[in-house]
């Protein structure tokens, strides 16, 4: 029989997708103790380009006084974390735990885009982006508390 073919990663039958975890080693984390050490997050963003958290940190500062340059930090944001979501087995469901350190850039950079995307009259967009949010398995608020 020769070559195994790439093994889809493991579901559990009764309850679907294994929920996804980025590691550790995520730039996510690395760009955390920046911030936390009170670097910029521009700084940060443009050092660690793949870290959804520092994208992040731009859109949420800029939602209020410049929707359109929020949108496209948290978009940015949005799609790095993808990338990361995919490599770590994610095929396009399944919890993305908020209490796991490394998945909350990219959640942030989701609630960020829902909110530019509202801001901006891209309704359709947010509720996109509002669903996926509760399909990941947490909610607005439990996301929205991560920014203190």
């Amino acid at each position: 029989m020769g070559r195994m073919a790439h093994r889809p990663r493991p579901e559990n039958i009764q309850l679907g997708p294994l929920a996804v975890r980025l590691p550790a080693e995520h730039p996510d984390t690395v760009a955390r103790e920046r911030l936390a050490a009170g670097e910029p997050a521009d700084d940060v963003a443009r050092d660690l380009p793949a870290s959804s958290l520092a994208w992040a940190v731009l859109a949420e500062a800029a939602l209020a006084d410049a929707p359109v340059t929020a949108y496209a930090y948290a978009r940015t944001g949005y799609h790095r974390g993808l990338d990361a979501l995919r490599k770590a087995g994610w095929r396009g469901a399944g919890e993305i735990p908020a209490d796991h350190l490394t998945n909350q850039g990219f959640l942030r950079a989701l609630l960020a885009l829902a909110e530019a995307a509202a801001a901006i009259g891209e309704a359709d967009e947010a509720a996109r982006c509002r669903e996926f949010l509760s399909g990941s398995g947490t909610t607005e608020p439990t996301i929205a508390a991560l920014r203190a």
